[in-house]
């Protein structure tokens, strides 16, 4: 089994050549009994399910990623300098609907800017998913419970898919483990999972605090209010950004290995 096959088994020997028929029907050939269980009649064969490389998207997912850390930084800078100035007084008049200080359009700019990466990568993102959900459903169809379309619909459920996405990609992960080579099981921490998703549960959360203090800082305490959790959800997307890197590529490396090597560990 590898990326570049379906993973069949080797063909068989050729069909015997078909003898002419005696009788009334002489000089016509008979069909080829071919080898093995033929399809009942009327129902096709299905297509066999095959296995595909993340690696790639894999790649283009976690150079998003990485940008989405960058940013993440960049807002959190950009929360703690605002908050400073807004704390020393330096603008009286910022989070009023009249004026547009430096900290107003420094706090503009944070909610706005990273909106189109972020779509930009949560796509990328699901797609990969998507792709080692599948995988995983050849390497081991019993461990799979969901659907592809139900393992990316999931992350489109309100309130579910705080839940749901990170069931799912717990049983990618057991699929996509090696056995040991005498076919015990071999367990493999799911910290990258849990540790993923439990700060990206929290950076969801940081930025919902964060969007409404901002709706309604009409004042430069309010405001300054609003860069603090601009901050703490900076600090939490950063960190949130870099587990999801490191849980792309860990989970992209366990297929690779159990697509290159079958189910079974060589030590």
């Amino acid at each position: 089994m590898s990326f570049n096959a379906p993973g069949s088994p080797p063909a068989g020997p050729p069909a015997p050549a078909a003898e002419p028929v005696a009788g009334p029907l002489a000089g016509s050939v008979a069909a080829p009994v071919l080898p093995g269980p033929q399809p009942l009649p009327g129902f096709a064969p299905q297509p066999q399910a095959f296995l595909r490389s993340p690696r790639g998207v894999a790649t283009a997912t976690t150079v998003l990623l990485a940008l989405c850390a960058v940013a993440a930084l960049s807002l959190a800078g950009t929360g703690l300098y605002a908050g400073a100035v807004l704390r020393d007084g330096s603008y009286p008049d910022a989070g009023s609907e009249e004026s547009f200080t430096l900290p107003d359009m420094l706090m503009a700019l944070a909610a706005i800017l990273p909106v189109p990466l972020l779509i930009a990568t949560a796509a990328l993102f699901i797609i990969w998913f998507h792709r080692v959900h599948r995988n995983a459903a050849i390497f081991n169809p019993g461990a799979i419970t969901e659907s592809g379309g139900w393992a990316v619909g999931s992350w489109f459920i309100p309130l579910g898919n705080l839940v749901l996405p990170y069931r799912t990609a717990k049983e990618i992960w057991a699929a996509s483990l090696q056995l040991g080579p005498d076919g015990a099981y071999r367990p493999v921490s799911t910290a990258p999972v849990t540790s993923w998703w439990l700060l990206w549960v929290s950076s969801l959360i940081a930025e919902r605090v964060f969007s409404i203090v901002y709706e309604r800082a009409d004042s430069p305490a309010e405001l300054s209010s609003a860069a603090d959790a601009a901050s703490v959800q900076g600090l939490l997307s950063l960190a949130a950004a870099v587990l999801a890197i490191r849980f792309v590529r860990k989970l992209t490396a366990l297929q690779t290995v159990k697509a290159a090597q079958g189910p079974y560990a060589a030590v």
